[in-house]
């Protein structure tokens, strides 16, 4: 049977950075417009500027379609974003595309939606109350399940039981019970990407793994009460707690499929040494496919047309795979 060519809602992003960029270079490589329908959330001026800007040229088409691109339009299309710096205007143009976005997928017009870089500042500006894009998300689609941003490099995926928040925090949102959901969410994701048996390992959260309590109970407390759930009462092969400053040495060498870790920039620093021109994010746990590149707005490199189109195109890959599960499912 041929594969579903997917449905993709795409966001250029924040218009002040380096998203518009980034977008119709995705848009000209040869072979992605046949891969998927893509349904762009801007104007056919804008679309043309951006394309002219990189220099680069895309076939658009007045219904969504393989070959070519649909522009949908923007509900803020009118909005003048500043280049190049925090602003309401950029953030508030980028909400109201995302907002279109989740309104499409409702309403059975795509099966996945991928935006390109966005900045935070500008969102809370705007009136972003959640802590990051992905809590918003999951207010705007009236989730309350278990949500985590899962980081991808090649044969290698993240989640975390912690994200946007203090360090100072971190500590208390530790549970065995959240341990388990991130363990279950990211066995669930491996599987998709076509692993057959995932290998999970958690990392700890203090030094040493705590060195038998020493230096902390949150393991012997929470995390591997945590990773014994997931394995004998969920059945997933994970192992862990292991100390984070070699953990990802194990992963590196093919030891593990994915990795459960306790805060942000526990797994971010590794994975973007492991492969920073290659990181995708994808917001885990909702009903809806979100991908995104693993990098921001690049504001010193606005204009340049120099950005690199690596994380883009993964995440727009992933964005297809996941998109075509979706319509497959849509249809069964």
């Amino acid at each position: 049977m041929p594969r579903t060519a997917p449905r993709i809602a795409l966001t250029f992003g924040d218009f002040s950075g380096i998203g518009p960029e980034l977008a119709v270079r995705l848009l000209a490589e040869p072979g992605n417009l046949e891969r998927a329908q893509i349904l762009a959330l801007v104007s056919r001026d804008e679309f043309e500027r951006a394309c002219s800007d990189a220099g680069v040229s895309v076939p658009t088409a007045a219904e969504p379609t393989t070959g070519a691109v649909h522009l949908v339009g923007s509900d803020r299309q009118d909005i003048e974003v500043p280049s190049a710096q925090i602003s309401v205007d950029a953030g508030t143009r980028v909400m109201q595309d995302l907002e279109k976005a989740l309104g499409m997928f409702k309403d059975g017009q795509v099966d996945s939606i991928m935006f390109l870089p966005l900045n935070k500042t500008s969102l809370h500006l705007a009136g972003m109350d959640e802590e990051d894009e992905l809590r918003w998300f999951a207010k705007e689609l009236s989730f309350d399940g278990f949500t985590s941003e899962l980081n991808f490099v090649p044969n290698l995926t993240t989640s975390r039981v912690t994200s946007h928040i203090p360090i100072s925090q971190v500590a208390q949102h530790i549970s065995a019970g959240r341990v388990r959901q991130a363990i279950h969410l990211l066995n669930q994701v491996v599987l998709g990407t076509g692993v057959a048996e995932p290998r999970i390992a958690v990392a700890a959260l203090n030094p040493h793994a705590g060195e038998n309590g020493q230096f902390g109970r949150e393991e012997i407390d929470h995390i591997a009460p945590g990773v014994e759930l997931a394995r004998s009462v969920d059945g997933i092969d994970v192992k862990g707690p292991y100390p984070s400053d070699t953990l990802f040495i194990k992963a590196r060498d093919g030891e593990f499929d994915g990795v459960v870790t306790m805060y942000h920039d526990q797994g971010q620093i590794a994975v973007k040494l492991l492969g920073f021109d290659k990181g995708v994010t994808v917001q885990g746990g909702l009903p809806v496919p979100i991908a995104t590149p693993a990098h921001g707005t690049a504001y010193e490199i606005v204009g340049q047309n120099k950005a690199h189109l690596g994380p883009s195109q993964r995440a727009f890959d992933i964005s297809v795979d996941l998109g075509a599960q979706t319509a497959e499912s849509r249809s069964a």
